[in-house]
């Protein structure tokens, strides 16, 4: 027994019956000619239940922070214009500040934080409003709403984390393994609050650190877990197999030996997304061996074709680490920015000792 895409089952020619569909599924199932759709194990459905809901609450998130924004313009507080997010810490201050009745820009100016660039000053000249009850009822509803967002948000973080600790802890040979930190990869407001989720990581896959991969991100790293979990890799035989079921390959048409098309196939699921989303960071980086690829497909087909081929070839590393348990080595070595300045002061000093011909012989050492 099988679960089977509708699509590999096309009915026979002739009047179509359920009887006669039986029968040529049946018939096709028994020569082999039907494959079988993935399906992952218990504990990744359930990781998968979680992991979208709270994908939902973001994107219920963001649409009423875009709402809360629309009536901030409607009541003539410019907000957007001084502030860089909305809803960072300056911004969701002033408008809970606004919600509660306070519409002096003065005193709104004094929730600015230090780490803002523009001043209070400036602040304050923006926020100069109509004070129309209408649109201060409707931003008082939308920031209520994402505020509630927040909450189920963090709720549902709780509930990853409370999971996948339960899930770790079955094998205790997991727990003891240990990963170096990564203090440079950044996370955003949007990030799943786990805690020590680089070591989590590490133990949940087996011992391969995926977030060793530049662009690799929490969230890419979240999404494998969720949508194919460390046991789903062995099902595929190939890494192309694995790609091709990422709908990242392309599908190549041939006929007579001539290409006719070689096109990337419809469709897409969030795996997919997280990998796309992972290839356009590394789009942005300099000097790694996959940005530089990146760049010569983007120089030849343009950016959109390099996102896709960057994700495939993503997909094709984290196939081979999981599967093959090998690290990533790249051919040169990426320096992030704490290690640039590392790296950088290092130079400095080096450069300095030369210029200056320092050696041994030029110090006195006074031991006591």
């Amino acid at each position: 027994m099988i679960l089977c895409n509708g699509k590999f089952t096309k009915h026979a020619k002739g009047k179509k019956t359920d009887v006669k569909d039986s029968r040529w599924i049946q018939k096709l199932h028994s020569l082999g000619l039907l494959t079988s759709s993935f399906l992952p194990d218990e504990t990744t459905e359930t990781l998968r239940t979680y992991c979208r809901q709270r994908i939902n609450l973001i994107h219920q998130s963001s649409a009423a922070s875009r709402k809360m924004q629309k009536y901030l313009k409607f009541l003539n507080f410019r907000l957007d214009v001084v502030v860089k997010d909305v809803c960072g810490l300056t911004g969701l201050r002033i408008i809970e500040d606004i919600c509660k009745g306070n519409l002096d820009p003065a005193s709104l100016a004094e929730h600015r934080h230090y780490n803002c660039r523009k001043s209070k000053e400036e602040i304050s000249k923006a926020l100069h409003g109509n004070n129309r009850e209408d649109f201060l009822f409707g931003l008082m509803q939308e920031f209520e709403s994402y505020q509630f967002f927040q909450k189920q948000i963090k709720a549902c973080d709780r509930k990853i984390q409370k999971f996948v600790n339960t899930a770790l802890k079955k094998t205790p040979k997991k727990l003891k393994l240990k990963t170096n930190d990564k203090p440079y990869k950044r996370l955003n407001k949007n990030a799943v609050d786990i805690k020590n989720f680089n070591q989590v990581a590490y133990q949940y896959f087996n011992g391969v650190d995926l977030l060793a991969i530049e662009g690799v991100s929490h969230a890419t790293i979240l999404s494998l877990m969720s949508e194919i979990g460390p046991d789903g890799f062995s099902k595929f035989k190939t890494s192309k197999e694995f790609v091709s079921w990422l709908r990242l390959a392309p599908n190549n048409k041939i006929s007579g030996g001539k290409v006719l098309s070689s096109r990337i196939p419809k469709g897409s699921n969030r795996l997919k997304i997280a990998l796309r989303q992972a290839a356009n960071a590394i789009g942005n980086l300099k000097d790694t061996d996959l940005s530089d690829f990146f760049r010569r497909i983007a120089y030849r087909k343009g950016r959109q074709a390099a996102v896709s081929a960057t994700a495939r070839k993503l997909g094709v590393i984290i196939w081979t680490m999981i599967t093959k348990k090998v690290p990533y080595k790249p051919s040169r070595e990426y320096l992030f920015l704490d290690q640039k300045r590392k790296l950088g002061i290092v130079n400095r000093i080096q450069k300095q000792i030369t210029k200056f011909e320092l050696s041994k012989e030029n110090f006195e050492f006074v031991t006591g």
